[in-house]
């Protein structure tokens, strides 16, 4: 589906040509994301400023047109991926910080920034902003807003709600509105900030982040720990979070994890090292030595093999290469993977871990597991062929079951991914009919005609009917 010639003047006007395009070959680049999901859009425009933004969401309002946002395609649920004749918006040059506030610990950015620039920026003042997703060099703020990615170091910090001050965003008829203040605590109105944060687009586009940091801890120190199972290792979690000290980051990766990145990442690890966790602990010279051996001593259980403390920046920065390797060593594995990024009270984690592995004996699926273990956060990856009818069906029947024992240890289904259109028609098994009414009765406030990511994030009536 096309514009009509009459839409496409109309556009036309409002935007020049190298900042919208409507030929196939040009709009193919923005048609899909992180997820197997693809459609090419009938229209891209590439937005500079908030005014471009307000214009071609009231032209989107006016022509009851799909408008999908999107930053720079890193998700992973096709929440990026537009509507059968819809228009792309893409916030990729709308990438200028636009003041770092040291002195009130605040940096304000367009969402179009990448992470890493904004972390490049307050570190120059001695600050960080706590999400720090694996994709942090290529990602955007906007795509982090929008799906509420965190990352490692939430253990310690908390989510994107927890670090974003106050927004700025345009709602589903092209009007501009604010939400949250300047300040760290404020009660005046309800709380829209959290509410767009995670919302994937659906209630408005972010024009403006006003986001809050950290001061760069004094010093770090990071231990890799190794455990003969990954029960033993998700055992060692549970304790690590339930003593004093938290971690500045907790990560998890199962013994399947590990053989994947051995010769991807060079690792030299012992034969009976079945799961291996990185743990991050900061502090001041003078107590950070009693926090790593507070660490240490609530990880010593029956199944430590080994603990290795990174000694240099290098060692470090190896630890966290052989973490960050994992993801592109699946896909090289597994191409068409289905990951997902369920959440389970870390006190859950070992039943899950014997429950997945239950699961991948019953269905004949590999899955490999890793993650931000500190919150329960799991990457349940399952190495599948799409192609494999078989597989597609087991896959299915696993998935089924995974969700089904997530909800049952009082999880969540996305973590950080979001919804998007993957898991949108798991939606209505977590919420229940009331909330999800009032949800779209919100969703219908901010966007009347539904023109907003239509397809993402809230379940269609026939999925609601479903289950």
């Amino acid at each position: 589906m096309s514009l009509t010639t009459s839409q496409h003047k109309s556009l036309s006007k409002l935007f020049p040509a190298g900042r919208l395009f409507t030929k196939p070959e040009q709009c193919i680049a923005y048609s899909y994301d992180n997820s197997r999901l693809q459609q090419i859009p009938a229209a891209v425009v590439l937005a500079r400023s908030e005014a471009d933004i307000t214009a071609i969401v009231a032209w989107c309002y006016s022509n009851e047109i799909p408008l999908t946002c999107r930053g720079r395609g890193t998700g992973t649920t096709g929440a990026a991926v537009p509507e059968v004749g819809g228009v792309v918006l893409s916030l990729e040059q709308m990438d200028q910080i636009i003041r770092v506030d040291p002195a009130n610990r605040v940096i304000v950015v367009e969402p179009g920034v990448t992470n890493q620039a904004v972390q490049d920026a307050a570190a120059e003042h001695g600050f960080f902003w706590p999400p720090d997703p694996t994709s942090s060099a290529f990602c955007s703020v906007g795509g982090n807003l929008g799906c509420n990615s965190a990352g490692p170091r939430a253990v310690k910090f908390g989510s994107v709600r927890e670090n974003t001050l106050g927004l700025r965003a345009v709602d589903g008829t092209g009007a501009i509105f604010s939400t949250g203040c300047y300040t760290t605590k404020g009660v005046v109105g309800y709380d829209l900030t959290r509410l767009l944060i995670g919302a994937e687009g659906t209630l408005g586009i972010i024009t403006e982040a006003t986001l809050k940091l950290q001061p760069l801890p004094d010093q770090k120190q990071m231990l890799r720990l190794l455990f003969d199972s990954v029960h033993t290792a998700a055992e060692a979690v549970a304790a690590i979070m339930a003593q004093p000290v938290i971690p500045y980051s907790l990560e998890l990766m199962d013994g399947k994890a590990i053989n994947m990145i051995r010769d991807y990442a060079n690792l030299e690890l012992p034969d009976n090292a079945k799961a291996l966790l990185l743990v991050e602990v900061d502090g001041g010279s003078a107590t950070i030595n009693d926090a790593v051996s507070a660490i240490e001593r609530a990880a010593t259980n029956s199944g430590l093999v080994e603990i290795f403390h990174a000694q240099t920046d290098e060692q470090q920065a190896q630890l966290w290469r052989t973490r960050k390797a994992l993801s592109p060593a699946l896909r090289t594995v597994a191409p068409k993977k289905i990951n997902e990024d369920i959440v389970v009270p870390v006190a859950s984690i070992p039943h899950l871990i014997e429950q997945l592995e239950l699961i991948e004996t019953h269905h004949a699926i590999q899955i490999v597991t890793f993650g931000h273990a500190g919150n329960g956060n799991l990457h349940v990856n399952l190495l599948i062929d799409p192609n494999n009818p078989d597989q597609m069906v087991s896959a299915e029947k696993a998935l089924d079951e995974i969700f089904r024992l997530t909800l049952k240890l009082n999880g969540t289904l996305s973590g950080e991914h979001g919804v998007g259109r993957v898991k949108r028609e798991h939606v209505a098994r977590e919420i229940d009919p009331v909330a999800l009414r009032l949800m779209q009765a919100i969703k219908a406030q901010f966007d009347p005609k539904h023109i907003l990511n239509p397809s993402t994030t809230l379940p269609l009536h026939s999925e609601i009917q479903s289950r």
